[in-house]
């Protein structure tokens, strides 16, 4: 039995390794089809509603995919205005960001001890000409591979609904025996997951709105802009709160004078970031998704390492799942209880002495 247990602790660190390398070699198949599978999940109430009304199958997938269409399409439209309002900026705004960004350039340069060629602008020097060449190639490249991506998620989205790709079968014949047990850890998961994309859609939006609302006060331009970007990038857990203060504090840097309004500005949208990443999502989310710290940002580094920036999306996601599966076995579950800051629940039994009397 013990060299049975040496063999399989063996096998399994042999094996996890190689898991994660297959996961990450063919992430342009993985990444779509687990990011389908939490689409899938917002609109598995929908298909249920439509099936219980007798509707097609066929109906009810076109229904759901003019709603992808319809999203879309508002999000096209709010690129667009924000687009709109980036070109009907005058050149003014750029001399002025010109000249702080290199008063700002000139201050770190001092500092550091840094020189340049004697008649080389800063400009020049920090910002080749043929770089833009060399980087244009590479945004096309980013935008086919996104392009790509959709049109997979999309399809995966489409297997899922169709039940061509059944989730609960794969958990049955993987990892449960039971099908009790397999159904009722794809309940929990479409529950919890269900409620993350939820709150977490309707917190982004706030936070959106709220940073547009900021820059509307201080007369920070693109506030279409800014709430656009707020709302994208607060999906991706902690980090993204705290890109998008930075870039639009060094943005009110350059369009607002170094006094009590930049600072009450700044002050105002980390306020927001607070108010809603801070106090009111954890409020909403309760004691589902009660992870620990540590857990956050391993799993955050980990995913974000292995898929880039839709690992750091789904990061929060996946390892909520992995908590659920963990927590189905006795073995595993006191990694669940470190993933979630609970104390590990051991169970002590106490032998009664038993005495016995002679006759």
């Amino acid at each position: 039995m013990k060299d049975l247990r040496t063999t399989n602790i063996l096998l399994l660190i042999i094996v996890i390794p190689l898991v994660f390398y297959i996961l990450k070699i063919l992430s342009f198949i993985f990444i779509p089809l687990i990011m389908a599978m939490f689409i899938a999940l917002l609109f598995l109430p929908l298909m249920r509603w439509l099936k219980k009304r007798r509707v097609p199958q066929i109906i009810s997938i076109l229904i759901v995919i003019l709603i992808f269409i319809g999203v879309f399409k508002v999000g096209g439209e709010l690129v667009k205005l924000s687009s709109a309002e980036i070109r009907a900026t005058e050149d003014v705004f750029f001399r002025k960001a010109e000249t702080k960004i290199v008063d700002l350039i000139l201050i770190v340069e001092d500092f550091f001890g840094i020189e340049r060629v004697q008649g080389e602008t800063i400009l020049k020097h920090y910002l080749d000409e043929n770089t833009y060449v060399k980087k244009f190639g590479t945004t096309i490249g980013i935008l086919s591979n996104m392009l790509s991506m959709t049109l997979m998620t999309a399809f995966f989205v489409i297997l899922l609904l169709s039940e061509s790709i059944n989730f609960q079968k794969i958990l049955n014949s993987t990892l449960f025996k039971l099908k009790h047990s397999s159904v009722r850890t794809f309940m929990q998961i479409e529950k919890d997951i269900l409620k993350f994309i939820k709150v977490k859609f309707l917190i982004s939006l706030l936070t959106g709105i709220g940073i547009g609302i900021a820059c509307l006060i201080f007369d920070v331009s693109f506030p279409i802009f800014w709430g656009l970007l707020a709302f994208v990038i607060n999906f991706v857990q902690m980090i993204g709160s705290i890109i998008s203060v930075l870039a639009l504090a060094l943005f009110a840097f350059v369009e607002l004078d170094p006094s009590g309004t930049l600072l009450l500005f700044v002050l105002s949208i980390i306020f927001v970031q607070v108010l809603f990443g801070g106090v009111i999502e954890p409020i909403m989310m309760g004691k589902t998704f009660a992870l620990n710290v540590i857990t956050v940002l391993i799993m955050l580094m980990f995913w974000g390492y292995l898929w880039n920036i839709p690992g750091f999306i789904m990061a929060i996601p996946l390892t909520v799942f992995i908590k659920i599966v963990l927590e189905q076995f006795p073995r595993t579950k006191v990694i669940a209880d470190f993933m979630s800051g609970k104390k590990p629940q051991i169970k002590i039994v106490k032998r009664s002495n038993i005495k016995i009397a002679k006759q």
